[in-house]
């Protein structure tokens, strides 16, 4: 980011905040908090958290609302790219809901092998890509062959098939390309009656255990997998009941709460959640939730996410745990109209 136009959108800044970096710096007073039977000090990023998740969720009202751009008078808001409060509501969440999970058969299989092969990629044009090829996308006509030829052949065109939101490791079954790997993965998944036993998991534990027994799903694309199929009709676990901190979270809740947080991730973020009327109330922030929804774990989670990012520019002094000290992600609105619609269970639409 341009220090100059950091500079320049101090008095803006204000607007939204009601003082500068430095002078809530200087005046912060750190709680004190037990979590999980530790006791813990807040730093000023803690405060930030709130405030940014009061500024990013405004944002989205209001380009919702149909507000034209800028969405925020927040210059670093303005500068970067930072993903919604609301996990669901993110465009390519969005597009799952409604493009993938709620369009076609509400068989399990093929609930989970649409989620699945959407997931292993995380981008929508490469669901697209195989829309075009291939028509309607169902396990019935699914052949690992078949997809991996034009996947290849996509590939060799200069094409990007895989997401940069996070890295989805190859599961190394074999295949010289990461993408012949991940159909060969979602091949094995079906012949191993996950759908069923997915179904069948009696909490979601039970399920991430299920998720994460099959190569190269670790511990954050388990969570993240199992909080896209629980959208569906598939599961029905309510997003309160369990969490898994990723790496980004983890560097979030280093610099809210220093390493003695480390090991009690997951408390921490409950705390988050548990806790979160009462710090915008103490803040004197107006958060607007999403229709009444108040923020889930997984919401409070990437928010974890989102704050280190933000620190870096707002708090430098501030260190979390891998050391980065830059956004790399630009802001590039587009004009494509946002689309709002969740999960029907929630009760929200």
């Amino acid at each position: 980011m341009d220090p100059r136009a950091n500079d320049a959108g101090r008095d803006e800044l204000m607007l939204d905040l009601g003082m500068d970096y430095e002078s809530r710096a200087h005046d912060f007073v750190p709680l004190e908090v037990t979590i999980a039977g530790r006791p813990l000090s807040t730093s000023p990023v803690f405060d930030t958290y709130w405030r940014f998740a009061a500024l990013r969720q405004h944002a989205y009202v209001s380009r919702l609302s149909g507000a034209s751009a800028p969405w925020s008078t927040d210059p670093v808001l303005r500068a970067h790219r930072f993903t919604n409060c609301y996990r669901a509501s993110d465009r390519v969440s969005q597009y799952l809901i409604n493009e993938v999970a709620y369009s076609g058969s509400q068989d399990p299989e093929e609930i989970l092998f649409r989620i699945l092969l959407f997931k292993f990629f995380n981008k929508i044009e490469t669901w697209e890509l195989l829309q075009d090829e291939f028509g309607s996308l169902s396990s019935d006509g699914f052949a690992v062959d078949r997809y991996d030829e034009a996947l290849s052949e996509a590939s060799g065109s200069g094409r990007t098939l895989y997401s940069a939101a996070y890295v989805i490791p190859a599961p190394g079954l074999g295949a010289t390309r990461k993408h012949t790997n991940h159909l060969r993965l979602l091949d094995h998944m079906l012949a191993s009656a996950l759908p069923r036993r997915l179904r069948d998991s009696t909490d979601m534990n039970e399920a991430f255990v299920l998720l994460r027994a099959f190569p190269g799903i670790g511990d954050f694309l388990a969570f993240q997998f199992l909080i896209d199929i629980n959208y569906s009709t598939l599961l029905n676990f309510d997003e309160m009941e369990y969490v898994v901190a990723g790496p980004g979270a983890r560097d979030g809740i280093r610099k809210c709460f220093g390493p003695r947080a480390n090991g009690i991730e997951a408390e921490v973020i409950r705390y988050m959640a548990d806790s979160q009327d009462e710090h915008f109330a103490r803040l004197g922030l107006q958060f607007e939730g999403l229709r009444g929804r108040p923020l889930q774990l997984i919401d409070c989670q990437n928010l974890f996410c989102e704050t280190d990012k933000y620190a870096r520019v707002t708090h430098p002094d501030v260190s979390g745990i891998s050391g980065r000290t830059r956004i790399k992600q630009k802001f590039r609105p587009t004009m494509q109209p946002l689309t709002a619609r969740f999960p029907p269970k929630w009760g929200i639409d």
